[in-house]
C-alpha cells in the first residue's frame, strides 16, 4: 500500500503512521517529496484492511494499493527518478555516464594503460573483472584479490570510480572494500542469496539483466536488493539470448524506455556484451543515448587480439576515442552532458 500524507502533516503524525504500519506487520518506507511525504507499506502483513483504515488517521490524505509486484523500485511508490551516488559521481542525473575498461584485469601494465586511456577520452568509471564467471571451467577465472588491488591502484592513479563484479556472498565484503560499484553479472541476476547480501552493503549495485530474463524478473531482482536496505541500484540491459546467431546476444534497446517507464532506477546499456562485435558497439552506444539510457558500459583493451577474454568485442583506444567524440554530440542533443 501507499499512504500519501497531507502536505501539512506533522513529523509526529508521520511517525504515528509508520508505527501503525509496523504494528500491522509491514515495513514502512518513507519518500520525502517537495510537497508531501509518501509512505510505502511493504511486506507480508496479516491484514491489508488495517492499512486501509489509516485513511481516518490524522495527517493521512489517501491509501492506495501498489499494483506492481516490484513495490520499492517501481514508479507507483516513487514517481521521480532516483540518482545513485558513487562518491561525488551521480548516475541517473543530467550527466551521461561512460564506464569503460577491459573485460578482465590481466596485468598491471594492461590495466594502468587502459585506465589512462579511458580517462583521457572522457570516461568516468573504470570497469574490469577481478573475479570472472566463465562458461568453461578451463577459461581464465580472474586474478581475484590481486585484481582488486590493481583496480584500486588505477583509481588512485586516475581518479576514476571502479566497477567490478562480485560472484559469491563470501566475496561481497572484500569486493566492496576495493570498488565503488559492485556489479552483479547476468548469470547471478537471480542469485537471491547474493542479492540479499548486497542489500546490506553500503555500495551502489550494477544489476545486469539475465540472458534469458524478462523485464519483470530483472525488476524483481532489483526489488530483492532494495527490500533488504539498499536502494542504490543501477539496471543494465546487456542483451538477451534469442535464436539469432549473427551476434553474441540480442541487445534489447526497447527495454530502456520500458524500464524508465516502470522504474525510477537509472538504466545503462552494455553494447559490448549485447552484440559481441566491436563494429556494432558505436551504433548501439549512440542508440542507447536516444532511447533514454543514463550511460553505457564498454569493453576497451590496449591489444584486443591478445585479450585473455572477450577480445572480439573489445575496442582499441583509437576506436574508443572516436566513439566518445560522437557520443558527445548525441548526448548534447538529448540535453545532457558527458
Amino acid at each position: 500500500m501507499i499512504i500519501a500524507m497531507k502536505s501539512d502533516a506533522t513529523e509526529e503524525q508521520i511517525s504515528e503512521v509508520c508505527e501503525s504500519i509496523r504494528r500491522y506487520g509491514y515495513t514502512p518506507h518513507l519518500i520525502r517529496g517537495e510537497e508531501r511525504v509518501v509512505i510505502g507499506a511493504v511486506g507480508h502483513g496479516d491484514n491489508k484492511d488495517h492499512l486501509q483504515n489509516l485513511r481516518s488517521v490524522a495527517g493521512v490524505a489517501d491509501v492506495v494499493p501498489i499494483l506492481q509486484p516490484f513495490k520499492l523500485v517501481g514508479r507507483e511508490l516513487k514517481p521521480h527518478k532516483t540518482t545513485v551516488r558513487a562518491g561525488d559521481l551521480e548516475i541517473g542525473g543530467p550527466q551521461f555516464i561512460v564506464m569503460a575498461g577491459p573485460c578482465s584485469v590481466e596485468t598491471r601494465e594492461q590495466l594502468m594503460e587502459t585506465a589512462d586511456a579511458v580517462k583521457k577520452a572522457g570516461a568516468q568509471v573504470l570497469r574490469g573483472g577481478a573475479y570472472k564467471p566463465r562458461t568453461s571451467p578451463y577459461d581464465f577465472q580472474g586474478l581475484e584479490i590481486e585484481g582488486l588491488k590493481l583496480l584500486a591502484e588505477a583509481r588512485e592513479r586516475t581518479g576514476l570510480k571502479v566497477v567490478t563484479e562480485v560472484i559469491t556472498t563470501e566475496d561481497t565484503e572484500v569486493v566492496a572494500e576495493y570498488s565503488d560499484i559492485l556489479q552483479v553479472g547476468a548469470r547471478n541476476m537471480q542469485n537471491f542469496a547474493l542479492l540479499k547480501r548486497l542489500g546490506k552493503i553500503g555500495r551502489p549495485i550494477l544489476l545486469k539483466r539475465g540472458m534469458s530474463s524478462t523485464i519483470k524478473e530483472l525488476l524483481l531482482s532489483a526489488e530483492y536488493i532494495a527490500s533488504h536496505g539498499n536502494d542504490q541500484v543501477i539496471l543494465c540491459e546487456r542483451g538477451i539470448r534469442t535464436f539469432e546467431t549473427a551476434t553474441r546476444n540480442t541487445l534489447d534497446l526497447s527495454a530502456v524506455p520500458l524500464l524508465n517507464e516502470l522504474s525510477h532506477l537509472p538504466v545503462i546499456v552494455d553494447p559490448s556484451h549485447g552484440t559481441g562485435k566491436r563494429t556494432l558497439i558505436r551504433p548501439m552506444a549512440k542508440a542507447a543515448v536516444a532511447t533514454g539510457a543514463d550511460g553505457v558500459i564498454i569493453e576497451v583493451h590496449p591489444r584486443p587480439q591478445e585479450a585473455w577474454s572477450d577480445g572480439p568485442q573489445s575496442l582499441t583506444f583509437p576506436m574508443f576515442d572516436e566513439i566518445m567524440g560522437e557520443l558527445r554530440a548525441y548526448v548534447r542533443f538529448e540535453s545532457r552532458h558527458l
